[in-house]
């Protein structure tokens, strides 16, 4: 019997259970193994920290590790509008890490005290008495732990969430896919490209210790493999070089396009993160969601954990409110009129000063 079950051991479950595990018996569930090169479920993300998200580490107290580090740590982002035929570059600060080796140092972060099972399978949950009693399997074989809440953090396409809010609004769905090419051409600048025909949202190129990442959220069933292909053929015309492949993957990614779209859950059910569907619809930024999510139901348990839910409801106030000035944002973003007048102006943009012998 467990205080909290926390399915999940990303950002957002990492940051609960470590925020909590001396206070509470926690159990925390992640389908990964956290060892190094042997995980099976690498996350098509960018691996970007975000400065909102080095807001919430600085808050937090910690300082990103040198091995989780990679280089180039740069300071712009070209961005290439096809459907206008314009490019920008801007000033922006990411921290540029390894995203299976940031994760893993966030685990290494929660206390002993906490109950880790890797490499399991999260099935299902239901409510008993004053209880809830989670199904998952482990080494082929199932299992069954009870709690007083279960917290999902399993990001997008949430399992737990699934069976809490099944006939509540989804955020909009995509696929984040990720392809990885060896280059021995060194770019100083962090990608972003806007091209409708390929998708309504973005695709990003970033470059990482010899290796240049070329990425895309597409619609699922929308000809993924085909968009993803035409967008490597456009980007050669921008000098793009795609020679040699060395890995492929993706993920689901959410957008939530309104509040209603976001599911915190209910009295012994909470959602965290992306499994809520905190998530910029603007930029898909989802690691400061994780780190704030995760402290507001910290701070709603704290004191009780059998009535938190109205006080974890009040602490996401600020968190909503953001999401509703992203999605305000997201209309000068994606419309290709206004972002055509915008990129124009060369508002914030910076110009080039390379300087060739």
């Amino acid at each position: 019997m467990f205080d909290i079950i926390v399915v999940g051991g990303g950002p957002a479950g990492a940051t609960l259970a470590r925020l909590l595990g001396k206070k509470y018996k926690i159990l925390l569930l992640e389908k990964r193994a956290f060892e190094e090169d042997k995980t099976d479920h690498i996350k098509s993300c960018g691996g970007l920290i975000a400065p909102d998200a080095q807001l919430m580490l600085a808050k937090f107290g910690l300082g990103i590790p040198k091995p989780v580090l990679l280089s180039p740590q740069l300071f712009a982002v070209r961005t290439i509008d096809i459907d206008n035929s314009l490019e920008r570059y801007y000033q922006r600060h990411y921290i540029n890490v390894d995203r299976e080796k940031f994760d893993r140092w966030l685990a290494e972060l929660i206390p002993k005290k906490v109950k880790i099972i890797n490499n399991c399978i999260y099935k299902s949950f239901e409510e008993r008495d004053d209880k809830v009693v989670v199904n998952y399997s482990y080494n082929g074989r199932k299992k069954e732990a009870k709690a007083k809440i279960l917290v999902g953090a399993d990001g997008a396409f949430s399992k737990v969430r699934r069976q809490v809010s099944n006939f509540d609004p989804s955020p909009q769905l995509y696929i984040a896919i990720q392809e990885w090419f060896k280059s021995d051409r060194p770019l100083d600048y962090y990608g972003a490209i806007f091209d409708s025909e390929i998708t309504s949202f973005y695709s990003w190129t970033i470059p990482k210790e010899g290796y240049l990442i070329l990425g895309s959220a597409l619609k699922p069933k929308d000809r993924v493999n085909q968009k993803f292909n035409l967008l490597k053929q456009k980007m050669k015309n921008h000098g793009f070089k795609f020679e040699k492949s060395i890995k492929l993957n993706g993920s689901y990614l959410y957008r939530p396009l309104s509040n209603k779209q976001i599911s915190i859950g209910y009295k012994r059910v909470a959602l965290i993160g992306e499994a809520a569907g905190f998530i910029s619809p603007s930029s898909a930024e989802g690691l400061s969601y994780a780190f704030k999510s995760s402290l507001a139901l910290t701070k709603a348990l704290k004191n009780d954990i059998d009535d938190y839910h109205a006080q974890y409801t009040r602490n996401l106030k600020p968190l909503m409110q953001n999401i509703l000035w992203k999605n305000t944002k997201s209309i000068a973003m994606y419309n290709n009129f206004l972002r055509k007048i915008v990129m124009k102006t060369g508002l914030l943009s910076i110009k080039s000063e390379r300087i060739e012998y």
